[in-house]
């Protein structure tokens, strides 16, 4: 996985250092938590969810979920989007 990572150019393998994210995978990851606290935040807006399931549930959600629709959600928070 790290190879393939480091080959996508999204990490920087350091011998005796460790792991690094570069400017690609810290864009990607970025990107990531932002699409996550989007979904997160709009199933928490519906409030009949305990903190637990709409986090759990947005972990899942944020990989399929459009553009267009993290748009609409981003609506009920727009300071969650980065943009």
């Amino acid at each position: 996985m790290l190879k393939r990572l480091a080959t996508m150019g999204l990490i920087e393998m350091i011998p005796w250092r460790g792991v690094f994210l570069t400017a690609e995978g810290e864009k990607l990851a970025q990107e990531s938590r932002e699409r996550h606290q989007i979904v997160e935040n709009f199933l928490l807006v519906l409030g009949r969810q305990s903190r637990k399931s709409p986090r759990r549930d947005a972990e899942g959600m944020e990989h399929h979920v459009s553009e267009e629709t993290l748009d609409a959600f981003s609506f009920v928070y727009p300071e969650t989007r980065c943009k």
